[in-house]
């Protein structure tokens, strides 16, 4: 940690108040204060623009490539193997999109897991319309995608697979060293959306031979509006923004130098305390899940009961929607997710639950709890002193449920 962020306190507030218990992590994290102090100065004194030939130029240069080697260092890379994008969304359009166009000679097939956030399906439909063809493996119950059944899949014609580190809904971690070792010598490359899973597990390229991976920096505290793609050494990609050349010709616009320098910050915050806080949040997910299940009948968890992300907690409620719960709960001031805040504007139910192997009744059941930075036993405390109550008095209202 550097002078500009000693000393500077870790415990904020999220914008909560008395017994208002904010457990969205998931869909958006505050900016660390440690992150704002580093950036600040970015904004004012050292403005300057990367392209720029002149002395202003050259320090803003040195800033971003001293943020593009921290955001290295945290997933094992080298800096030259990173390009920075506007946040995850436009990394997997990246991902996806451009190693299709650049190697759509070597073919035009690519398999993409059932359980990915909706910007990767998006995306496999939009290839789809450019005459590529997209395959998706289905998970276990879990939501664990096995290597042989993307095995079973792979074509003469395969050239990229892509299964995300973590699913940002259930948590359930996919087994991606082994998959990227199924994969190799195969010619067909790995992209790994990592954003559930980064400052929650170690992600180590130097050891995961993976080809492509999704950063975000909102999801380990850093600021919104900035993402990373991680591009191993002789992986091609073709462009998909177009402009002046910037980051390697393959995201064109001038840099968001306060951001990265934030980005960057984050990342070293987060490596650092990672162990601790991977036990911390563990310890509150783990309470909830056992307490929810003990205390309220016909209470579910959704995702792997052991290989799961250390801050998520997915229930279903039998005869209940999620939405209901949502906002009986909000009304309580705890604010939770039924899902990806991403599709959250549909009336669909969860495709990943429905993968799963979920009824549409059971998924539209579903309610998740997602830990953070600055989540207290207090907050845990909290929901179990209201969600029994509200389970109740819904499955009272509900003609769908039926004590047997």
């Amino acid at each position: 940690m550097d002078e500009a962020t000693a000393g500077v306190s870790r415990r904020v507030p999220v914008e909560a108040t008395g017994d208002e218990v904010y457990l969205d992590y998931q869909s958006a994290k505050p900016v660390d204060p440690r992150v704002v102090v580093a950036m600040l100065p970015y904004f004012t004194e050292r403005f300057g623009n990367p392209a720029a030939l002149h002395t202003v130029g050259d320090r803003a240069t040195a800033a971003l490539e001293e943020g593009r080697a921290g955001v290295a260092a945290f997933i094992g890379a080298q800096p030259e193997e990173i390009v920075f994008t506007s946040g995850a969304t436009e990394s997997n359009n990246l991902a996806l999109i451009g190693y299709a166009n650049r190697n759509k000679q070597a073919g035009n097939h690519l398999i993409i897991s059932e359980v990915e956030h909706i910007s990767l399906h998006n995306i496999g439909k939009y290839l789809e319309k450019q005459g590529f063809r997209v395959t998706k493996v289905p998970p276990d119950q879990f939501g664990r995608i096995s290597p042989q059944k993307i095995r079973a899949r792979i074509t003469d014609d395969t050239i990229l697979v892509s299964v995300g580190w973590a699913s940002n809904e259930i948590g359930t971690i996919q087994p991606i060293p082994a998959i990227a070792e199924m994969l190799h010598g195969t010619g067909v490359a790995l992209h790994v959306d990592g954003v559930a899973a980064e400052g929650m597990l170690p992600m180590d390229m130097a050891a995961v031979p993976v080809s492509l991976l999704t950063l975000s920096s909102n999801d380990i505290y850093g600021p919104p509006g900035l993402g990373a793609l991680y591009i191993r050494g002789r992986t091609r990609l073709a462009a998909v923004t177009m402009g002046g050349g910037q980051e390697r010709g393959l995201r064109s616009g001038t840099e968001n130098l306060p951001a990265i320098v934030g980005m960057a910050a984050a990342a070293r915050i987060a490596a650092e305390e990672m162990p601790g806080e991977t036990a911390r949040l563990t310890a509150l997910r783990d309470r909830l899940i056992r307490e929810v299940l003990e205390t309220i009948p016909d209470s579910h968890l959704n995702g792997h009961p052991t290989e799961r992300l250390p801050n998520n907690a997915h229930f279903r409620f039998d005869g209940i929607e999620g939405e209901s719960l949502l906002l009986s709960l909000k009304d309580a001031g705890i604010w939770v997710s039924t899902g990806s805040a991403c599709s959250s504007k549909t009336l669909e139910p969860s495709h990943t639950l429905i993968s799963c192997g979920l009824l549409h009744e059971e998924a539209h059941g579903s309610l998740e709890f997602t830990f953070g930075r600055y989540s207290r036993e207090s907050d845990v405390d909290r929901v179990m002193e209201v969600l029994p109550g509200i389970v109740a008095r819904l499955r009272r209202l509900s003609p769908l449920y039926r004590k047997v």
